[in-house]
């Protein structure tokens, strides 16, 4: 997998949201944040996540929806259940995926970070084909930026997030950051 100057990658789908914008000037993607993220929750099929980072989610859909309506939120990156990749945001662009953050006493993590989105849920395994794209996709934007750490969205907003959840399994991230493995 590549990434372009724009900050776009060669294997995923790029369906543009409107929920970013520019970084900072001179700001270094330094950071990449992992979430998880399933519309309505414990729900990992549909198109509701893809409305809710375009701005098209109805909120009469489901009674969940309603509750979430008029978030303008998205991430560069969703990694659906079976490893399917899709692009948000190009990383030259700052997505809005971390709100009220911190790492390492730098506030506005959204201004030198880029998110990904692993469908599911804090309580539910994450799926082998998800940890292969995901450690296709860290090894590309490591290779890409001068990136000094991943972490999870509950690491740069403890006691607001939890996500990615007890159930992500960090050792195997990792070892596929170190993986040759191409997919």
């Amino acid at each position: 997998m590549n990434i372009d100057a724009a900050g776009l990658a060669d294997q995923a789908l790029y369906i543009p949201s409107p929920n970013c914008d520019e970084r900072p000037p001179d700001a270094a993607i330094e950071l990449l944040v992992i979430h998880n993220i399933s519309l309505p929750p414990g729900v990992f099929s549909g198109e509701a996540v893809v409305d809710l980072f375009v701005n098209r989610l109805d909120p009469a859909a489901h009674p969940y929806f309603g509750t979430i309506a008029g978030l303008r939120v998205s991430a560069h990156f969703f990694i659906r259940r079976d490893g399917a990749l899709l692009q948000f945001v190009p990383c030259a662009l700052r997505a809005w995926h971390a709100g009220r953050s911190a790492w390492c006493g730098r506030e506005r993590c959204n201004d030198y970070s880029v998110g990904i989105e692993l469908e599911g849920a804090d309580d539910v395994a994450f799926t082998d084909a998800q940890y292969d794209r995901l450690g296709a996709l860290a090894r590309a934007l490591y290779a890409r930026y001068p990136i000094i750490a991943s972490v999870g969205h509950s690491d740069i907003a403890p006691g607001r997030k939890t996500d990615p959840g007890a159930r992500f399994d960090w050792e195997r991230y990792r070892a596929g950051l170190r993986s040759k493995k191409r997919i």
